[in-house]
């Protein structure tokens, strides 16, 4: 029989009457349960009014743009360049590669990104997730990457995190591209990979450095772990970060992986640095 949510039991005298199936009880269950976390979430909104993520303006609800900021993120739409995931100035079919990609072809498959990176939004997001102590942020960016890479993930079998040196780790307290992985992975229902790739190079940072500086500067700053030597063979991966600038690091990280024997190597970034022309 079908479960149409009601289920009947008979009572001798007062006739039939309906209960909740188990199903529907389930449901409501949740529901219940759920109230306390919606009401306290309403409250906290009350005492702490509600910003927004990028600039602290009001808005409506919590984890969220304002009207002003959602505008002004330059979000990355197609055509997009199949390789390097940077938009295009007009669409001439799938699998159009830009120049860049063409004059210097990246050690991974497929990039992809939210937004493009820029003294906006998308800049204050990243910095607020990195350096404002705000690791709840790679929640809703995470999503939005999700959605975004929706194309990678379909055929990923992993998704591993850009790693950060153990003195950055200790400094910072968390990795954002660890947090990020982690809101991709659940989004997508993939697994997660957070030690199979780890950095054993503490690299400067990489602000302000020419293409060259930043490829010499993360030599050999990864590997993979010994004890997940061979993890990675066959496996579809999506490596994950919270911006791209001139893929020194993704390339290096990706030339990694393959070498352990990974089948392809997509990244999956908030926002990358896009050049004029």
């Amino acid at each position: 029989m079908a479960d149409d949510g009601v289920g009947q039991i008979y009572v001798p005298v007062a006739g039939p009457v309906a209960l909740p199936s188990r199903r529907a009880a389930d449901r409501v269950g949740k529901s219940l349960a759920q109230a306390p976390l919606s009401f306290g979430r309403a409250l906290l909104d009350l005492v702490y009014p509600p910003g927004c993520m990028a600039c602290s303006g009001p808005t409506a609800a919590s984890g969220g743009l304002c009207a002003a900021c959602w505008t002004r993120l330059r979000f990355v739409t197609p055509p997009v360049c199949d390789r390097l995931g940077t938009p295009l100035p007009v669409d001439l079919g799938p699998g159009l590669l830009s120049p860049e990609a063409l004059a210097n072809p990246p050690v991974y498959r497929r990039a992809r990104a939210v937004a493009c990176f820029d003294e906006g939004p998308a800049q204050a997001l990243v910095h607020r997730l990195k350096y404002g102590d705000r690791p709840d942020y790679a929640r809703v960016l995470g999503l939005w990457m999700a959605q975004a890479g929706a194309s990678l993930l379909d055929e990923a079998d992993v998704v591993v995190p850009i790693p950060l040196h153990a003195r950055r780790l200790w400094r910072r307290r968390f990795n954002q591209a660890a947090q990020l992985a982690r809101s991709v992975s659940r989004a997508a229902k993939k697994p997660l990979d957070l030690d199979g790739l780890v950095r054993v190079k503490a690299t400067l940072s990489q602000v302000g450095m020419t293409r060259a500086q930043r490829a010499e500067n993360i030599q050999g700053a990864f590997r993979v772990a010994p004890a997940a030597a061979g993890r990675f063979r066959g496996r579809r991966v999506v490596l994950v970060d919270d911006v791209l600038t001139t893929g020194a690091t993704v390339n290096a990280a990706s030339r990694v992986l393959l070498r352990d024997g990974a089948a392809t190597v997509d990244v999956l970034v908030f926002a990358r640095v896009v050049t004029a022309g």
